[in-house]
C-alpha cells in the first residue's frame, strides 16, 4: 500500500477566513458550497470503499465552522480542512507515492548529518499540522504539512549544497524538494511584486 504526497501554494488567511467567518460573504458563501459538494464526494466515495468513518466529512467541515468539533481524535476533520484549502490553493503538484511516510524521518537524519538546519528537514514541514487546531486523524496519514513560502530559497540551497554527499537513496527526493522550492521561491517572489501573498506552502499525505 503507498501513499500519496501532494503540494499546492496560497494564501492561508483565505482559509482561515472562510472557517472563522461570523458573516460570510456572497463569495465565501459560494466557496463554501463547492466545498460542501467535495467533502459530500469524498464521503460517497469512501462508503463504496466500505470505509467507515465515525464523523462525516460533511458533517466534520459544518463542526469546523462552528468551532465545536465533536470528537477529538477522527481523520474526517483533516480531510475537510483539506477540502477549504483545496478550493483557495493552487492545483496540487504531485510529489509521488511512498510506501511509508515514515521514510521521511531516516531522511530527516541524513540531512542533518550535513548540516541542514532543522527547520528545514521534511519531517518537520511535511508532519506539522494545520494553522488550526484539528482533532487528530487517528492515524499516520492524512497528515497535513506547512511551509512559509518565504523559507522555500533557504531550503533549495540547503538542499543542493549537500546534494552529492547524500546516500544514494535519499538523493532523489533531495532533489525534486530543491527543484520545486526554487520554482516556489520565484513564485513568491513574483507574487510579491503583484500584491498578493501566496505565503503558505501546503502538504498533503493521504
Amino acid at each position: 500500500m503507498g501513499y500519496c504526497l501532494e503540494m499546492s501554494t496560497g494564501d492561508m488567511r483565505t482559509v482561515v477566513r472562510l472557517l472563522t467567518a461570523v458573516e460570510r460573504t456572497e463569495r465565501q458563501e459560494r466557496t463554501l458550497a463547492g466545498v460542501r459538494t467535495e467533502c459530500e464526494r469524498t464521503d460517497a466515495r469512501f462508503r463504496e470503499q466500505g470505509i467507515d468513518l465515525d464523523v462525516s466529512i460533511g458533517q466534520a467541515l459544518d463542526e469546523l465552522i462552528e468551532g465545536t468539533p465533536s470528537t477529538d481524535l477522527c481523520p474526517s476533520y483533516s480531510y475537510a480542512f483539506y477540502q477549504v484549502v483545496a478550493a483557495h490553493f493552487s492545483d496540487p503538484t504531485d510529489l509521488g507515492d511512498w510506501r511509508r511516510p515514515a521514510w521521511f524521518y531516516a531522511m530527516d537524519d541524513e540531512l542533518t548529518r550535513h548540516g541542514v538546519p532543522s527547520g528545514l528537514l521534511p519531517g518537520t514541514f511535511l508532519f506539522s499540522g494545520p494553522p488550526l487546531r484539528l482533532p487528530h486523524p487517528g492515524d499516520a496519514v492524512p497528515a497535513i504539512g506547512t511551509l512559509p513560502a518565504q523559507q522555500a530559497a533557504a531550503l533549495a540551497d540547503a538542499y543542493e549544497s549537500v546534494l552529492g554527499r547524500l546516500e544514494p537513496e535519499f538523493r532523489d527526493a533531495a532533489r525534486r524538494f530543491a527543484e520545486l522550492m526554487r520554482f516556489e521561491a520565484e513564485e513568491w517572489e513574483s507574487s510579491r511584486k503583484l500584491g498578493t501573498n501566496l505565503d503558505t506552502i501546503l502538504f498533503w499525505f493521504h
